[in-house]
């Protein structure tokens, strides 16, 4: 026992050693973040406008006591970034790996699209000529993208190209074509809808589509067509077997 009585007081001092060195190393490692790198494959994006956007995060910070879970979370709510992964690089240094949003359409206006139909803001960077304009209902991202991507290739066949496509609060749907024709398809019966258009273009509709303002879809047989110059809805063109 009075073995165990003398050596207590050396572990004691040992374990205040040892506490006061990891406290000595953690307040020596644990300096100002001096350095961020970033990497990943970026094209709509340059480094600068996202170090210039990651600057704030990291202001004030240190390099071991930053939380690089909090750090990724901040970062994800960058304009166009997709994803986010951080690192620390020694000395005091952090590392982020970006991987970048990858638009498809444009969304009402004011975000665009990824492949998941998802929307973000495109901030001050310019979005990518050529894009398809597409709008609709809080939500219904996903669902326009995937009927514009229905639309698009059977219409392509006709050497036609959708600019414009909308899903109204009501369900309705209405699309452009060579950012000229409007076309009304409604809510019901799409899939007929469309099929007589395609006969009306192919027969007669081609031929005169620099005169077209627009195409009604919503009627039983045919498709009525407004021409520019008219007030009024112009002639139903009805198409084959009705």
């Amino acid at each position: 026992m009075s073995v165990l009585r003398g050596s207590l007081p050396g572990l004691i001092l040992l374990l205040v050693l040892l506490v006061a060195g990891g406290r000595a190393l953690w307040l020596w490692l644990d300096r100002p973040i001096e350095r961020v790198s970033i990497r990943g494959d970026l094209t709509h994006v340059s480094a600068a406008y996202l170090r210039e956007e990651l600057s704030p995060l990291i202001q004030g910070q240190t390099w071991l006591s930053v939380s690089l879970g909090d750090l990724r979370r901040r970062a994800r709510d960058i304009e166009w970034l997709a994803e986010v992964r951080v690192s620390r690089e020694w000395p005091n240094a952090l590392a982020f790996e970006l991987i970048e949003q990858k638009p498809v359409a444009r969304w009402n206006d004011t975000f665009l699209l990824n492949h998941q139909g998802e929307p973000f803001a495109f901030g001050p960077v310019s979005p990518p000529l050529g894009l398809a304009d597409l709008a609709g209902p809080e939500g219904s991202g996903a669902e326009v993208l995937a009927y514009y991507d229905y639309l698009q290739p059977r219409f392509s066949a006709l050497g036609l190209e959708i600019t414009q496509l909308r899903l109204e609060a009501r369900g309705a749907w209405r699309f452009q074509l060579d950012d000229s024709v409007w076309v009304m398809l409604g809510r019901n019966d799409r899939h007929a809808r469309l099929s007589r258009l395609r006969a009306a273009w192919e027969r007669q509709l081609g031929a005169q589509a620099s005169q077209i303002r627009y195409i009604d879809l919503r009627y039983p047989n045919g498709v009525a067509v407004a021409w520019h110059g008219e007030t009024e809805t112009g002639e139903v063109v009805e198409s084959e077997g009705s």
